[in-house]
C-alpha cells in the first residue's frame, strides 16, 4: 500500500539540527575556554530577551573590557512602543528618495498624505510622524525607518564576570541601569 504524503512533516528550514553531539561540543569548548582564558563576563543584549546573554572569554584587563562595554552603542531604528523623545515632522514637497509604485503603500498603510506628481511621490502637506512622550505604532516606526530616523540606541549590558583569581561578581552597575532609563523593548532613547 503506497505511503501518504499529506501527513509528511516538511521542515522549512535550512539549518539541520545540532542533536547531542551538537550540544556536547558546545561543553566540551565552554569547559576549554574556562582553563584557557582568565576572565568570563556575561552580558545581555537587552530586556526583551529574558534568559539569553553571551559570554565573553578574554585575558584583557577588567578596566579595558568594562570601558569598552560602556562606550559601545550602536543607533538603531525604535520598534514600535517605543517611547519618542522628540517630536518628529515631515515638510510638505517631494519625496524623490521613493519609487512611484510606492505611493499608494505611503499613503494608504502608513497614512502619509500623499500624491503623484508627475510620477513623483509628493507629499501634499507638512505630516507630524510622532510626538514627544507618545508611544509608537508600527506605522510609525516604519515611516521613521523609511526616512532614516534613528531614535534608538542599542547596547550590551555586563551582569556578571568570573576570574580565576577572584572568582564569580555579580555587576551592580547593571541593576542601576535597568532602572534608570531603560525602554519596555530594551533600548534607550538618544538625549
Amino acid at each position: 500500500m503506497p505511503k501518504k504524503k499529506r501527513d509528511k512533516r516538511v521542515s522549512l528550514t535550512k539549518l539541520a539540527r545540532k542533536g547531542l553531539s551538537g550540544k556536547q561540543k558546545t561543553v566540551l569548548d565552554l569547559k576549554e575556554y574556562v582553563e584557557k582564558y582568565t576572565s568570563i563576563y556575561m552580558f545581555t543584549l537587552g530586556r526583551e530577551l529574558k534568559g539569553q546573554c553571551g559570554l565573553l572569554f578574554t585575558d584583557t584587563p577588567n578596566e579595558e573590557v568594562m570601558e569598552w562595554f560602556s562606550n559601545f552603542s550602536v543607533d538603531e531604528f525604535a520598534r514600535s512602543g517605543f517611547k519618542v523623545n522628540k517630536t518628529i515632522k515631515l515638510d510638505e514637497g517631494p519625496l524623490p528618495q521613493f519609487p512611484h509604485a510606492m505611493e499608494p503603500y505611503l499613503r494608504e498603510k502608513l497614512g502619509l498624505p500623499t500624491k503623484l506628481d508627475k510620477g513623483v511621490v509628493t507629499l501634499i502637506k507638512d505630516f507630524e510622524v510622532c510626538k514627544s512622550g507618545n508611544v509608537l505604532t508600527p506605522e510609525q516606526a516604519r515611516i521613521l525607518e523609511l526616512f532614516d530616523h534613528k531614535l534608538a540606541t542599542f547596547k550590551l549590558r555586563l551582569k556578571a564576570k568570573w576570574t580565576k583569581l577572584e572568582g564569580f561578581e555579580k555587576l551592580a552597575e547593571q541593576d542601576e541601569e535597568d532602572e534608570e532609563g531603560e525602554d519596555d523593548d530594551g533600548m534607550d532613547a538618544d538625549d
